[in-house]
């Protein structure tokens, strides 16, 4: 592989290099943690409530790639999934972090 690859989904800012090419992928806008039991049990964290997104740019000697954290009312977003009846999702917005108990 080469070239770069954008993706997401885990929720996970990270860089790799893979087969000599970029694997980019920001993080979460709005979601810092979620977990699932499909395909199988799984937890993502990010472990920061802040929104994430990523700069890539070319240079002569390859790529650069800045993965940016910005904050916003993660409160808000907290309140309206309590509203919402999903304290398990208030508590990702608010901490980054799946909670350890049941709600």
């Amino acid at each position: 592989m080469r070239g770069v690859i954008l993706c997401g989904h885990t929720h996970i800012p990270r860089v790799v290099t893979i087969d000599g090419g970029l694997v980019i992928n920001p993080g979460s806008v709005g979601a810092p943690a979620c977990g699932d039991d499909e395909p199988v049990a799984h937890v993502m964290e990010a472990g920061s409530c802040h929104a994430r997104y990523a700069l890539p740019g070319r240079l002569a000697s390859g790529w650069k790639v800045d993965l940016r954290a910005i904050p916003y009312d993660f409160e808000e977003a907290a309140l309206q999934a309590e509203r919402a009846g999903r304290p398990d999702i208030a508590f990702g917005a608010r901490t980054g972090r799946v909670p350890r108990s049941g709600f």
